[in-house]
């Protein structure tokens, strides 16, 4: 089976230590393997991926820290794939310096703002040839995930971690997603400074807090939507070979458990009046402190009943796994049919032969280009003829046939 988005070239200029990188990628290859030493740079070129996603990529770095130290001080990423759209071309380049808006926006020739709000000089995007104005424009040609090894203490790190996963699984399948979780955090910041001062006008608070309980209420529906949708397409997944354990998934909100029992625009109304009651409160401690900012999002291994924050190491990989190829069956499903770009960084090594078979068979059936990388080449044998195999080495990129 074709992946349903495919890239078939990727350019890297000074980007980490990439100095000059080219990779051409065969038609029928599902699978691009990157196998080479720690350090060697595989990780860099899932970055440089996950930049077609909106935000900062997978390590969430600052654009700057993604330029090679010994290069012009930029850096630059182009694509050539099929996507949504059919056949495209995407170049992606950072230099320092830019010009900014009175309002904080890149300029039209200089930069662009990411999805998360924040405005990074310099960056510009091209779609076959033509400037654009931000990253939500990717999301119509093709949309991206990824797992990391960062990621692997999710179950047991803070509950932001969880939210900010979630929130970028919710993106892939509903891309305005990202500007309301954007809309949010600037609108939060605004009421926290003027309970802060404690003077203005009293009208422009309730503005800002209706404003407030409106994308509150929009970002804790796309996250409703998202546990719906992977609940759905778990069951889809595990059908045939899948050795991977189901997950259930509960939100623990104020927002979103209100969400599940009310409508939408009652809940609206209900964290607007809550919010002006709470004001002294906030106030005094300085933050505000119920909403969907303070959710959190918890796991629980469906066949033990146990939490996911108390199972194996091995078993929390294993539920990660079966999350993320859950949630790549239902971006399927969301998008007509075309699977999202995978990225999957040194997660075979955590596996045993027995699940990392399972996983390729896996991601041949949801039709995905997968990026994987790995130390070993027998990583990655058992994922069939359909292999583009690559060696990285001090940050060059030269094809090798696969094992």
């Amino acid at each position: 089976m074709n992946p349903s988005v495919h890239i078939f070239r990727l350019v890297l200029t000074d980007f980490r230590n990439h100095a000059a990188s080219r990779m051409d990628i065969e038609t029928t290859a599902h699978l691009v393997a990157l196998t080479g030493p720690n350090g060697a740079g595989k990780t860099n070129v899932l970055e440089a991926l996950s930049l077609l996603a909106p935000g900062r990529g997978l390590r969430r770095a600052p654009f700057a820290d993604m330029a090679r130290q010994e290069g012009s001080g930029g850096w630059a990423v182009a694509v050539r794939l099929a996507g949504m759209e059919g056949e495209a071309a995407i170049g992606m380049a950072w230099r320092p310096g830019a010009n900014r808006s009175p309002e904080g926006k890149g300029t039209a020739t200089h930069g662009t703002v990411p999805a998360n709000g924040t405005t990074e000089a310099g960056r510009e995007i091209r779609i076959n040839g033509k400037g654009v104005r931000g990253p939500r424009q990717l999301a119509t040609h093709l949309r991206v995930a990824w797992l990391t090894p960062a990621m692997d203490r999710l179950f047991t790190g803070p509950a932001s971690d969880r939210r900010r996963f979630f929130d970028r699984l919710a993106a892939a399948l509903n891309p305005d997603h990202a500007t309301q979780a954007a809309l949010l955090e600037r609108t939060l910041r605004q009421r926290n400074r003027l309970l802060e001062t404690g003077d203005g006008d009293p009208r422009w608070l309730e503005a800002v807090e209706a404003r407030l309980a409106a994308s509150a209420v929009a970002v804790a529906a796309g996250r409703v939507a998202l546990l719906a949708a992977l609940e759905k397409a778990m069951k889809v997944v595990k059908s045939g070979d899948f050795p991977f354990p189901s997950a259930h998934l509960r939100l623990e909100g104020w927002v979103e458990e209100r969400l599940l029992r009310m409508p939408a625009v009652a809940v609206e109304d209900a964290y607007r009046v809550h919010l002006a009651a709470m004001r002294r409160r906030d106030a005094t401690a300085g933050r505000t402190l119920d909403g969907v900012h303070r959710t959190d999002v918890l796991v629980t291994h469906a066949e033990t009943a146990q939490p996911a924050r108390l199972c194996s190491t091995g078993e929390q990989k294993a539920l990660l796994l079966a999350l993320v190829l859950a949630h790549a069956a239902a971006v399927r499903e969301v998008c007509g049919g075309t699977a999202p770009l995978l990225l999957l960084d040194e997660v075979a090594a955590h596996l045993d032969a027995e699940r990392r078979r399972a996983l390729l068979a896996t991601l041949g059936r949801l039709g995905s280009q997968v990026w994987m990388t790995g130390t070993d080449a027998a990583l990655f044998a058992g994922a069939g003829e359909e292999v583009a195999h690559f060696q990285v080495a001090d940050g060059r990129i030269t094809p090798w046939p696969a094992p």
